[in-house]
């Protein structure tokens, strides 16, 4: 077994080479390592849990130092959004390019600053330095924590039979809105200025921070949101699939109900890249007890965030499926995510 050629690695990848080695075994872990699971808990005492959150960051030339700090400070906060609760701490380690001079770091950090002041996220800590040989649009990691009651806290683990299947925003946000405004000439001369236009306005729709708190709050009250899982690598089909199997369920996913825009669908067919399976932040997979996915949605619109009902949980034995052109066929995971391909290739073309 092999690394994939570029991205996350997957499941079984995860369970041969990652999972069996893992430290210490420490009792008051009660959510380590696990595939499609956002998050780590470790109970602490009077009933509080600490979430604990890790991810890349980026700085990609193409798209820009406000843009990359985005990024590097959203996608960590949507992953413990997933929790229902906001992220308070964070921690950063950066690794630049040596190409990188001070005025361009100076702005890169000042924004991360920014957009974790908005979020009330304290940066307590981390490591700065260059290093030669770096040529990524990875720039090091973070990680970011909160303290909640332990009780409170969803996870992707959560998901029953019987539960609705709810997805907030549309499909394939962050990759059609990079793609966008990292090659606009070429998307403008093939798809038009309006799309191109339209994608590029995607990109601040990438913050699945409201829905999560939305999503969040209404299960403090009802006790009825079983898990909620952010859409990332591999798309919403991925993280269905992740959550699936996080929670040990089946699902029924009917894919005409999936909300994709115009602009999704043309990106998409002009990189050759199907949205269903690409990254996609911005987006939460959220699943509810079905008698109070009505009043979840609707709780979710007052918070101005969209839903939509695009399937159901069902019972591990009926396994994972997609209502697909009038068939019911197997929901099978996409391996590594294609818009990865897609944009080293356009960038590796020289396309503008």
């Amino acid at each position: 077994m092999d690394f994939p050629e570029t991205g996350k690695i997957q499941n079984s990848f995860f369970k041969e080479k990652v999972f069996p080695f893992c430290g210490a075994v420490r009792g008051e872990v009660v959510i380590g390592p696990e595939y499609g699971v956002d998050v780590s808990i470790v109970n602490l005492p009077n009933g509080l849990a600490m979430a604990m959150t890790s991810d890349p960051l980026s700085l990609i030339p193409t798209l820009g130092l406000r843009e990359s700090a985005w990024l590097s400070v959203q996608l960590m906060a949507n992953d413990m959004a997933t929790t229902g609760f906001a992220p308070q701490y964070a921690q950063f380690t950066l690794n630049l390019p040596t190409t990188l001079g001070v005025h361009d770091f100076e702005q890169y950090w000042k924004y991360i600053h920014e957009f974790c002041e908005r979020l009330g996220i304290a940066i307590t800590g981390g490591h700065t330095g260059r290093f030669e040989g770096i040529n990524s649009t990875v720039a090091g990691g973070g990680t970011m924590i909160t303290i909640a009651p332990g009780e409170q806290i969803v996870t992707s683990k959560g998901a029953q039979p019987g539960d609705v299947l709810i997805m907030t925003k549309e499909c394939a946000l962050i990759a059609t809105s990079i793609i966008a405004l990292s090659f606009p000439e070429t998307v403008t001369t093939s798809c038009g200025t309006a799309i191109q236009q339209q994608a590029a306005k995607l990109f601040y729709e990438t913050s699945a921070v409201e829905a999560g708190l939305a999503a969040g709050e209404f299960h403090r009250h009802t006790h009825s949101v079983t898990a909620m899982h952010d859409v990332t690598e591999g798309g919403v089909l991925g993280a269905i699939y992740e959550l699936a199997h996080a929670s040990g369920c089946g699902v029924l996913i009917e894919e005409n109900a999936i909300p994709m825009g115009e602009a999704q669908r043309k990106i998409g067919a002009l990189f050759n890249i199907d949205p269903l399976y690409c990254v996609g932040a911005g987006a939460m997979i959220i699943t509810a007890k079905a008698d109070k996915a009505p009043l979840l949605i609707e709780h979710l619109a007052k918070n101005n965030v969209r839903a939509t009902v695009i399937g159901s949980v069902t019972k591990p034995s009926a396994g994972l499926k997609i209502h697909r052109a009038q068939q019911v066929i197997d929901l099978q995971h996409p391996g590594a995510d294609p818009y990865w391909a897609a944009f080293f290739d356009a960038f590796a073309k020289g396309w503008k």
